[in-house]
């Protein structure tokens, strides 16, 4: 794998689970469930990023099908923050 998309990839994780941190954080301050909501979307989000480049080298899959596992993931992830913005 060529190093600017690990690179680009382990940013992008880091980025979505340092927002998933600091709303985890939001929630047990202030107890509001749309927080958690969100916290976990970001976590789905980074996890999305990351999960088919490993998925298609791990395990030989298609490409096809490794893109569409990092699309259900991050989809739910993104209903996740849908969730916690029509919660409020």
């Amino acid at each position: 794998m060529e190093v600017s998309f690990l690179l680009s990839k382990g940013i992008t994780l880091v980025l979505s689970l340092v927002v998933a941190y600091l709303a985890y954080h939001g929630y047990r301050r202030s107890g509001q469930k749309p927080m958690l909501y969100v916290s976990g979307g970001f976590v789905f989000i980074g996890v999305g990023a990351i999960c088919e480049g490993l998925i298609y080298q791990v395990f030989g899959t298609t490409i096809a099908s490794a893109a569409l596992v990092q699309g259900i993931i991050v989809s739910s992830g993104m209903v996740l923050v849908l969730l916690s913005l029509w919660k409020q």
